[in-house]
Order: C-alpha cells, then sequence, then structure tokens
C-alpha cells in the first residue's frame, strides 16, 4: 500500500507521517518546503500545484490541509475541490483530516456542534468554513472520500494512548462522558482507516476510549 500525506509538516501531517512509518507502511511526504517529517519519500509541492499525474501511484492520499486565518478559510473548500478534481473516477481513496464542529448532536442531523450556544465565538468561522468544505465534499460521487472528524477537544500535545473509540457522523462521548483525543492518537485512528477502513463517501469520527 502506497500512501501519501498531503500537508505533512503540519501537526496533524507530522503524526500520521510518524504514525504509517511506524508500521513499514510505504509513506510519501508532501510538503512545500524542506521535510521535516519521518517520511524518506518526499514530494516538494504545493497542494494547489499537485496533478493527476502526481498522485496516480497512490493507494490512499491522506489530505492534512489547513487553514486558520480569515483571508485563508476558502481554502479549505478550494483545496479540497482541487484534490477531488484530480482524484475524481480513479480507485484511490482521499481520507480528509476534518474537525468536530459539523458533528450532528441529534438524531434527525439537523443540529451540528457548532451549533451550540457553547461553541466558542472565536471558532466559528473555521467551523462554518470546514462545513460548506464538507457539504461540498458530500456532493462529490466521483471520488472515494472518507472524511475523519475529531473529537470536540482535539488536543495537539495530548499522550498517546494507543485506544480510541469509532463512531460515525454523530458526536460520540467515551465512558467519561468526554469528547477528547490526542493529535497522536488521532493518527493512530488516520492510519487505521487508510489500511483497514472501509467508509466509503462517508463521515466516521473518533474519540479517546
Amino acid at each position: 500500500m502506497k500512501i501519501a500525506v498531503i500537508c505533512a509538516n503540519g501537526k496533524a501531517g507530522k503524526l500520521i507521517v510518524k504514525e504509517a512509518v511506524s508500521r513499514v507502511l510505504d509513506v510519501t511526504a508532501v510538503v512545500r518546503g524542506e521535510n521535516s517529517t519521518a517520511a524518506q519519500k518526499v514530494l516538494k509541492k504545493d497542494l494547489f500545484e499537485l496533478t493527476a499525474e502526481d498522485l496516480k501511484d497512490f493507494d490512499v492520499v491522506i489530505d492534512a490541509f489547513g487553514a486558520w486565518t480569515e483571508d485563508t478559510l476558502p481554502q479549505h473548500s478550494t483545496s479540497l475541490k482541487h484534490l477531488c478534481d484530480i482524484l475524481s473516477g480513479t480507485k484511490t481513496r482521499l481520507l480528509v483530516v476534518g474537525g468536530a464542529g459539523s458533528l450532528y448532536v441529534n438524531p434527525e442531523h439537523t443540529i451540528c456542534v457548532a451549533d451550540g450556544p457553547d461553541f466558542p465565538d472565536s471558532f466559528k468561522p473555521l467551523a462554518a468554513a470546514m462545513a460548506k468544505a464538507l457539504g461540498e465534499l458530500r456532493e462529490r460521487k466521483d471520488v472515494r472520500w472518507t472524511y475523519v472528524s475529531p473529537a470536540g477537544d482535539f488536543q495537539a500535545d495530548g499522550e498517546r494512548t494507543g485506544k480510541y473509540i469509532l463512531g460515525g457522523e454523530e458526536l460520540t462521548l467515551n465512558s467519561r462522558g468526554e469528547s477528547v483525543i490526542s493529535y497522536a492518537d488521532y493518527a493512530i485512528a488516520m492510519v487505521d482507516e487508510a489500511v483497514n477502513g472501509d467508509h466509503i463517501q462517508k463521515c466516521i469520527s473518533v474519540v479517546r476510549e
């Protein structure tokens, strides 16, 4: 299995690469600058400059793109559209590092985490941008995508416990009533999905056990 991790130098991307390398998988880090990941194979290229030819030999492409500033938030949509366009009609699976804001909190799937009264105002623009990108992704029937949402409390420096619960599109709590996961445990879940997953054109979520 050949895996490409796009934006591999980011916090999530770097840990996903590390996890894949630890399992002796064939992983390529796609980065704009110098490679700072554990990958031995590197494709130095901007996401928006990637072509179908660049990705044609990969079984799985993991999109770890992130944008946080007001002027770059629309790139959640444009970057995902670009990747979908160049993977359209291929067998390559696209796994997307998602957000928790779009997880549903009711059985009818009409209310999301980001709609709640306690959701921080500072995160609402990011959640809205990612929700828009997800909505557009749902319309892509020509791409074998999987959207992987972390828990509500996504801890960059959290410990690697090696255990997680796999959920669906609804916010899942662990036995302690928590919605939390570390980037390291999220990376385990992402690589598990790359290797064994079959959630094609579905949204899934992960939370610490």
